[in-house]
């Protein structure tokens, strides 16, 4: 049995005996671990638990803030790689304090501040309020999620300052900020399961999305362990899309769906098509991301392999990358048609947060192919698309991840927070200067990376002017994303102090998963109408229609 097969089996494995620990229970020895998981994650802490007040939503909000932060940071660091692609030499000057600022670099220290940093810092703090609220119970410890939320932000910046210099002191600096990371991370995921404990209610799919998205992570990690692919170049690359699938895809997807019908205030779709996406997750490969396993390989302290494709690798990985535009293209549905409901326009379009998850979702289809023509290229040994990966993550951080948990965020924040943004106006504003910057500057910079490419196919040594007056349009261009990300996170800042009070918290019996009634206007069978997410206590409203004939409108009263 191969690498892929062999581990993939190892994780689907515990995985569902997670899934049924989860559900069952430990009996008398879960009470135990109950309450020694509730003493570490509050009394260990000692005096730090006493620095913080716990109120509820104070764990969503702290993480959210600070994943904002990130957001600013991460797009100004990508602008300045963008730059320096077609201007080697414009930050020249800081080599007079010994720091030689590269392209590829600045582009590795991005992809920490934008995935760990703003993705990952949105996705648990959407995740802290949207579990609590399925599960109609309070999160079991608001003050470790308010502490926890600094730690992450200290992990993360020594992984950018690691991305830089990897070794200081002859200490591995990414390999450490990794240990803190993970530290979070088992607080953070001890919190969630601690939470569902506590309830007896049923779980909706968003939710379960939200835990094996925080569960799916370790169990990876001791995947290849077990398998022995730790020390393989095929491995390594498995380990990087299988930590891709389950802590960012499958929780942006749990966020996202909860905020596409929270805030439409629309049913969700369909939780058949939600129930595909989570098998979808689980059992496929995800293609999307680079095709270079770096980040996994530094962060967990491995040994760079050369990659080493049996056939039998390359059959099983192209066919589970390829069965993977199942639960994409389920994502992107339930998504799309949960925001419009029964006709054709999107609910609430001007809510903040309701354009971010729309345009995601509209970007995951295309760029979800896109990068499986890359890692299908890459996996065969072909490597004529392999210059292009680094461009087609980007546009996947920028275009997908981003602006997905960035809608999340914006849906939960008022809820968390007690007040809305500041301005709708101006978050609208921020959403096209965003997006707008992030399409248009990266699309420019694909078409000068493809046609790099074609010239190097034909052996042209003279460097393209096209090419290079592409790549600096491109690199302006993005610019608007960066003040995109400045307006709104001044926006969400400005919103805590003088945003309008929210009226009134919604309740899980008010949400849009168990719609309260069913308009019936035609006959239809009882499948149809369990499809809309209808529950026994679900009313059918009849919708009579009139036989009267028309008559003329009066389009003013007679005077007599």
């Amino acid at each position: 049995m191969d690498t892929i097969l062999s581990t993939l089996v190892i994780f689907w494995a515990l995985t569902i005996i997670s899934y049924i620990l989860i559900q069952r229970g430990l009996g008398v020895l879960g009470e135990v671990i109950r309450g020694l998981t509730m003493f570490m994650l509050e009394k260990a802490l000692g005096p730090g638990a006493d620095l913080v007040e716990g109120r509820k939503g104070s764990g969503a909000k702290v993480w959210i803030i600070q994943g904002m932060v990130w957001l600013f940071a991460s797009a100004t660091l990508t602008f300045i790689g963008l730059w320096l692609a077609h201007d080697p030499h414009a930050l020249h000057s800081l080599e007079a304090w010994g720091y030689n600022a590269l392209s590829s670099e600045l582009f590795y220290a991005s992809k920490f501040a934008a995935l760990f940093g703003a993705v990952g810092m949105f996705i648990i703090g959407s995740g802290l309020h949207i579990l609590p609220s399925l599960l109609e119970v309070d999160l079991a410890s608001e003050k470790n999620a308010v502490l926890t939320s600094f730690v992450w932000t200290i992990s993360v910046i020594i992984l950018i300052i690691g991305s830089q210099s990897h070794e200081i002191f002859g200490l591995d600096i990414i390999l450490i900020g990794t240990a803190v990371n993970l530290l979070v991370a088992v607080a953070v995921t001890a919190n969630q399961l601690l939470t569902k404990a506590n309830s007896n209610a049923t779980l909706a799919t968003p939710g379960w999305l939200i835990i094996f998205g925080l569960i799916g992570s370790p169990i990876a990690i001791i995947s290849i362990i077990i398998s022995g692919g730790y020390n393989e170049g095929i491995g390594h690359w498995l380990l990087y899309h299988l930590l891709g699938a389950t802590f960012f895809f499958s929780s942006i997807a749990g966020i996202s769906l909860y905020s596409a019908s929270f805030g439409s205030g629309n049913a969700l779709w369909s939780r058949t098509v939600a129930g595909v996406v989570i098998v979808g997750t689980l059992f496929t490969i995800n293609p999307i991301g680079d095709v270079d396993p770096k980040m996994a390989v530094d962060m967990l302290g491995l040994s760079a392999a050369d990659i080493t494709i049996t056939h039998q690798d390359n059959v099983i990985g192209s066919f589970l990358m390829a069965l993977a535009a199942i639960p994409i293209i389920a994502l992107s549905s339930n998504i799309l048609i949960t925001l419009r409901g029964t006709d054709a326009f999107v609910e609430n379009p001007d809510l903040a947060g309701i354009p971010e998850i729309n345009f995601g979702a509209w970007m995951l289809l295309p760029l979800g192919i896109g990068s499986l023509f890359v890692q299908t290229d890459y996996l065969s040994g072909t490597n004529e698309l392999t210059g292009i990966s680094n461009i087609i993550q980007l546009m996947t951080i920028w275009l997908i991840f981003i602006p997905l948990t960035l809608g999340a965020a914006l849906q939960v924040l008022p809820s968390a927070s007690g007040r809305y943004p500041l301005s709708q106006n101006r978050a609208r504003l921020a959403f096209w200067m965003l997006s707008g910057g992030a399409v248009l500057g990266l699309i420019l910079t694909l078409i000068s990376d493809v046609t790099d490419l074609a010239l190097s196919d034909a052996l042209v040594e003279d460097p393209s002017s096209l090419s290079h007056t592409m790549r600096k349009a491109g690199s302006v261009i993005f610019y608007g994303t960066v003040l995109g990300a400045i307006f709104h996170s001044t926006n969400m800042i400005s919103g805590l102090y003088r945003g309008d009070t929210v009226k009134s918290q919604v309740r899980l019996s008010e949400t849009t998963f168990a719609p309260t009634s069913y308009p019936l206007t035609a006959t239809t069978s009882i499948r149809k109408i369990l499809a809309t997410g209808a529950v026994l206590d679900t009313e059918i409203v009849p919708t009579f229609e009139s036989n009267e004939t028309g008559k003329p409108t009066l389009l003013h009263n007679e005077e007599e």
